[in-house]
């Protein structure tokens, strides 16, 4: 089974700016460089044909490339205790019109309607349950509140694969596709020439 998402990466600029905010709370897991990205939709473990017929329908996805910027950063919590700490980015109407084209590709593909209400953001980083550390977040929220960037543009569309370790998840690119707007490029893959995702 192959664990799969879809996202929009930032920018070198633009996560190098995230990565200078990483810091000031006590057992927080930091993403690094490599994990920072913006979900577009969540899709799971699904197996190996399956996935393709995923990226088969992805690739006909087609949406304007998202310009936002930068502005703050939120927590979520968990039973009134933070479990992900995240930069948020506006303006959020062209993430959303693309979260819905690649909701409607990954249903004709297969899959289910997503359920969960979609809020784009970037995690920055992952809170263990028994963390505590409510006063560090709080500071860490109100040092970084003005948070922001000049407007940047989110050129493809990604297709990762999630793999879990004992240090947590690492993602690997597998497909990507230009929107409109962006570069204009075949799209890439590490497929194998089977069509199927590399392992």
């Amino acid at each position: 089974m192959l664990r799969l998402f879809v996202a929009l990466r930032p920018p070198p600029a633009i996560r190098e700016r995230l990565c200078a905010v990483m810091d000031g709370v006590p057992r927080a897991r930091w993403q690094d460089d490599a994990q920072l990205h913006l979900t577009s939709r969540f899709i799971g473990e699904v197996d190996r044909p399956l996935a393709d017929d995923i990226a088969a329908a992805l690739g006909r996805v087609h949406a304007p490339a998202p310009v936002v910027r930068l502005a703050g950063v939120g927590a979520f919590d968990h039973r009134g205790q933070a479990d992900t700490l995240w930069a948020d980015v506006q303006p959020q109407d062209s993430l959303l019109h693309l979260h819905r084209k690649v909701d409607q590709a990954c249903i004709r593909a297969g899959l289910p309607p997503e359920r969960r209400a979609y809020r784009p953001h970037i995690t920055l980083a992952r809170m263990p349950r028994s963390a505590g550390g409510a006063p560090e977040v709080a500071a860490w929220r109100a040092a970084h509140a003005a948070l922001n960037s000049d407007a940047f543009a989110l050129p493809h569309l990604v297709l990762y694969q999630s793999h879990l370790g004992r240090d947590g998840a690492s993602y690997e690119p597998v497909m990507r596709w230009p929107l409109n707007g962006g570069p204009d490029e075949e799209a890439s893959s590490s497929f194998t020439s089977d069509g199927l995702p590399a392992q």
